[in-house]
């Protein structure tokens, strides 16, 4: 699959605070939103399933207010109900974190669990939450898919794996086979912004995660 590295594999650490520009910046959200969960946000949806969807960070009055992936915000209007179209969520809607909402054959997670000032996590803040995305990536069961959301999920998890980003480079509907048991598709970030201007549609992305489905056993 690709070259040795020294990630070490990490369980997620909901009270991790590993980062200084993350830490304080958090604290200074809790402090001016005290309802925020304001932490590392965990994975969420089935442990047993062979997709895992990577998503960049927390978004500020999504996930970061929620405490779970993608509900909360803009992204995860166009996520969720994605989701439920293709049987893979039995909602469309995500509020919060106790609204009954449950993925099926799926998982969501960050590269980043933190979230960044301006969504703009740096090179360090992925590098330290890289041994968290390889500690899933491990468990994912094999045959397994990886949907990574925007280019800066796509180079995580070829980070994380030791592959060479050059091998591999991001694409929207791109498909890259990493061995023979894990393909990892690229898809653009459902963002507000490439959904607003149309460098993502909702049939673009209803497409790519369609194949994403298709292609787990």
């Amino acid at each position: 699959m690709g070259r040795q590295n020294n990630i070490r594999p990490r369980a997620f650490r909901p009270d991790c605070r590993a980062c200084p520009r993350l830490r304080s910046f958090l604290d200074g959200v809790a402090e001016e939103y005290p309802s925020y969960h304001a932490a590392p946000v965990a994975p969420f949806g089935d442990s047993n399933a062979r997709l895992l969807i990577v998503g960049l960070a927390p978004g500020m009055h999504g996930a970061n207010a929620t405490g779970r992936p993608f509900t909360g915000d803009f992204a995860g209007i166009l996520l969720y109900q994605t989701l439920h179209d293709l049987g893979l969520s039995n909602k469309a809607v995500s509020e919060h974190a106790n609204d009954g909402l449950r993925l099926k054959h799926c998982r969501i997670t960050n590269a980043v669990k933190c979230l960044p000032p301006e969504n703009k996590p740096v090179a360090s803040e992925i590098k330290q939450c890289a041994g968290y995305l390889r500690h899933e990536l491990d468990e994912l069961p094999r045959p397994g898919v990886v949907l990574a959301l925007g280019r800066i999920a796509h180079e995580a998890v070829l980070r994380v794996l030791g592959c060479r980003q050059k091998d591999y480079p991001f694409a929207h509907a791109a498909e890259h086979r990493l061995d023979d048991s894990l393909c990892l598709v690229d898809s653009y970030h459902c963002s507000r912004y490439n959904t607003q201007t149309r460098r993502l549609t909702e049939k673009m992305f209803q497409q790519v995660v369609a194949r994403a489905r298709d292609l787990l056993p």
